[in-house]
C-alpha cells in the first residue's frame, strides 16, 4: 500500500513515534510518499485533533482517507493509540477497518468595498469560529438562514460548526454533542451577553449569512484553528463543501465508545 504521512516532529518523542511508524510500514512493504498523488491509499495523521485537522485541509476533495494516530491529548479524530500502531495496519492489510465520512463547510469571506473581487474561501472539518480581536467590547453578528434574519448575536463571537465540531470548540462554549452523521449545521454563541441566546441546530443544505459590526473596527475569523484578521463589514456564507473528509476508524471502535471514553461517561 502507499502512504502519505503527515504531523510535526518538532518533539522529539513524536520524531521516535514517527521513525517507529516508518519501521512498521517498511516491514509490511508499503511505500511512503511526500507526494498527495492520486495512487495513494490513505494519508496517516500523527499527532492530535489538531494535526489531523491539518492533514483534512491538505487532503481536501481528493477524497483519500485519513487515518489518526493520536500522539496528542483528547482525541476525537485520531484516536488510533500509538500501541495500537502495528496491530492496526495488520488490520488495515487485511481491510479490516470502515471508513466514515464528515462533513465540511465551505466558507465565502466577502470584503467591504471589494464587490467585484473573488470572495476568500476557507474550508473547516470542524467549526469557522467569528470571535473579537484586541477589544474588551462584544461584537454585534447579524445572522441571516437562506436570506431570513435569525438574529443579532451581541457576544464574544459565533461558532458554526458541523457535527464533527460539536465536540470541539462548541463544547466548551455549551454547545450540544451530534453524531458526526447527522446533516446539520449548528450555531452556538461565544459568551452571549444574552440569557437566553442558545445554540440552534439547522439542516446542512441552508445558507448562512453573516454580517459582523466591531467597535475596535476589526474582528477575527478563524477555520478550524487558522485565523485572519478582518474589517467590519466584512459579510461571510456559509454552506456544506460539495465534498466529505473520509476518516478510517477500526471496525468496532464506534463513535459512542469513543464519546464514553474520551468524555469519562460512566466513571
Amino acid at each position: 500500500m502507499k502512504f502519505v504521512l503527515f504531523g510535526h516532529t518538532i518533539n522529539p518523542s513524536k520524531s521516535l513515534t514517527a521513525d517507529n511508524l516508518l519501521s512498521l510500514l517498511k516491514a509490511r512493504g508499503d511505500v511512503v510518499t511526500d507526494e498527495l498523488t492520486s495512487d495513494v491509499d490513505m494519508v496517516i495523521s500523527l499527532g492530535g485533533d489538531g494535526t489531523f485537522l491539518k492533514a483534512a485541509e491538505m487532503v481536501g476533495a481528493t477524497g483519500i482517507p485519513i487515518v489518526g494516530i493520536n500522539t496528542g491529548h483528547l482525541g476525537f479524530l485520531a484516536d488510533v493509540s500509538t500501541d495500537e500502531m502495528g496491530v492496526f495496519l495488520d488490520c488495515i492489510h487485511k481491510g479490516q477497518y470502515e471508513v466514515r465520512s464528515r462533513s465540511v463547510l465551505h466558507t465565502e469571506v466577502f470584503l467591504p468595498k471589494a464587490s467585484a473581487a473573488s470572495p476568500i474561501v476557507l474550508h473547516a472539518l470542524n467549526e469557522v469560529a467569528v470571535t473579537k480581536h484586541d477589544s474588551a467590547s462584544m461584537i454585534s453578528i447579524k445572522a441571516f438562514v437562506n436570506g431570513e434574519l435569525l438574529t443579532t448575536y451581541r457576544s464574544d463571537g459565533l461558532l458554526v460548526c458541523t457535527p464533527t465540531g460539536s465536540t470541539a470548540y462548541s463544547l466548551s462554549a455549551g454547545g450540544p454533542i451530534i453524531h458526526p452523521q447527522s446533516d446539520v449545521m449548528l450555531l452556538t454563541a461565544v459568551a452571549p451577553h444574552s440569557l437566553n441566546m442558545r445554540p440552534i441546530i439547522i439542516s446542512d443544505d441552508k445558507e448562512i449569512e453573516l454580517v459582523v459590526d466591531s467597535r475596535s473596527g476589526h474582528f477575527l475569523v478563524a477555520a478550524d484553528g487558522q485565523s485572519a484578521n478582518f474589517d467590519t463589514g466584512t459579510r461571510l456564507v456559509l454552506r456544506k463543501a460539495p465534498y466529505r473528509i473520509n476518516v478510517v476508524k477500526q471496525t468496532g471502535n464506534t463513535w459512542f465508545r469513543t464519546l464514553q471514553k474520551k468524555m469519562n461517561w460512566g466513571i
